[in-house]
């Protein structure tokens, strides 16, 4: 079975692009590898672990994804797509927890700074902690391995996911909120 490595766990923007991608290339029955970082998603198309890579190059507001330009500097890879997927950053917590309850906030350093404007209108007091990945902070707080007053901030596939609660919708500051994916393959494949 053909093998999609992408920078992100389940439920992350990185799966939603993965989707895309396998459906503009007839992947459909593909498998798709949740190996989080974008250093990991190039090293397996590398080593042939994984057929295909997708991973965030930048955001229309968080800028160039920086992981991903150090990645592609350590590693050799054809790039077969580059495409835009919108990005929905919803601030999400456990069932119950109101808004005044948080006292920290975790996410993706991306999605950070895609919802710096909110989080310094509502947070400012409250520490923001980087996380891996968007939907694996998600996974860690419905797992009860973050404090239960933690929100974090992903994909709103993630509410499903992990049965966690939407505090607030759309809180990324940018209205047309778009991130740039590259949809990768070994070099010499084609």
């Amino acid at each position: 079975m053909i093998k999609i490595g992408i920078q992100g766990g389940k439920g992350s923007f990185s799966e939603q692009a993965a989707q895309e991608f396998s459906h503009n290339h007839g992947l459909e029955e593909a498998e798709i590898k949740y190996l989080i970082s974008s250093d990991a998603v190039l090293a397996a198309v590398e080593d042939e672990s994984v057929e295909y890579g997708i991973f965030a190059m930048e955001n229309a507001q968080g800028g160039v994804v920086i992981e991903s330009v150090e990645a592609l500097a350590k590693h050799r890879c054809n790039i077969l797509e580059m495409f835009h997927i919108p990005v929905n950053q919803n601030l999400l917590g456990l069932p119950g927890t109101h808004i005044g309850d948080v006292t920290e906030i975790h996410s993706h350093q991306q999605a950070l700074r895609q919802c710096k404007d909110y989080l310094s209108e509502h947070f400012w007091t409250r520490p923001l902690i980087e996380e891996d990945d968007t939907a694996e902070a998600a996974r860690r707080l419905a797992e009860g391995k973050l404090p239960a007053t933690v929100a974090v901030i992903a994909n709103k596939a993630c509410a499903d996911l992990y049965g966690l609660e939407i505090l607030q919708e759309s809180i990324h500051d940018l209205k047309h909120n778009l991130t740039l994916f590259l949809g990768v393959n070994k070099l010499g494949d084609l």
